[in-house]
């Protein structure tokens, strides 16, 4: 099931969006989608705090309360990793829907092919990153970990301890680096090594403060004063979609 949140305080811009992503359900059956309307972005984000997220999410930006960049970054401090598609009368905020880890900014009114080529990719990375797994070899036999699901990997004593959004899961004792260890992570772009101890999921991470990354689900991480700089670098270009696998 695809959830699929449009807001947007223009009656007939939101019907207009509404209509075009129902027909494009229609043409996609095998996504089975449900679509939610709101009219503002505080409405949305009590949804969302009721219910939980979306997987994809079509934002006005120049809205009465929060605005849609606003509503963007406190859905991103619910720990929320919907893809937010941007609709807007101005180009003014392209580079504020960066912030906000924004998949894609589309300009009103809507060009119904033009949302649908966006709906695909948006679909596509969805789908990719649910698919993804690792397999991790505990003590209790194996576990199965999607890797939306990771927020950081660190290395404790012989064990790599995984730190997901929902619980902690340590692995058996290493017996090669932790390089080596974390490589099924490193060669998805959305992971990063830091130092020698740590690999982050880049896509949880919410920014740097100091010492600290800082994520998306409110937590903090110590990290070596030596890695701040390249790690503010490679986090910058990952949501610049420069994805590369990196090490620091």
């Amino acid at each position: 099931m695809l959830r699929i949140a449009i807001c947007d305080d223009e009656t007939r811009f939101l019907h207009q969006a509404a209509n075009f992503v129902q027909e494009y359900l229609h043409g996609h059956p095998e996504l089975s989608g449900h679509i939610h309307t709101f009219r503002y972005g505080q409405e949305l984000l009590y949804q969302v705090e009721e219910t939980g997220g979306f997987d994809l999410y079509l934002l006005d930006i120049i809205m009465p309360g929060p605005n849609g960049i606003q509503t963007g970054l406190q859905l991103r401090e619910l720990s929320n990793s919907g893809e937010i598609v941007y609709l807007t009368t101005s180009s003014d905020y392209a580079v504020d829907s960066y912030s906000v880890r924004a998949f894609f900014y589309l300009l009103k009114p809507l060009e119904k092919k033009r949302l649908f080529e966006v709906l695909d990719a948006a679909v596509k990375k969805l789908n990719e990153r649910r698919s993804k797994v690792v397999l991790v070899t505990t003590k209790d036999g194996p576990r199965r970990i999607l890797l939306d699901q990771i927020l950081y990997v660190e290395r404790v004593g012989r064990s790599l301890r995984y730190y997901c959004s929902h619980d902690t899961l340590d692995s058996i004792s290493l017996r090669v680096p932790f390089h080596t260890a974390v490589e099924c992570l490193l060669s998805d772009p959305r992971f990063c090594q830091c130092g020698s101890s740590f690999a982050f999921n880049l896509q949880h991470v919410a920014g740097v403060k100091g010492q600290e990354v800082l994520l998306d689900s409110r937590d903090s991480v110590a990290i070596p004063r030596a890695s701040v700089v390249p790690f503010k670098h490679a986090w910058g270009n990952f949501w610049l979609e420069e994805n590369d696998t990196c090490q620091i």
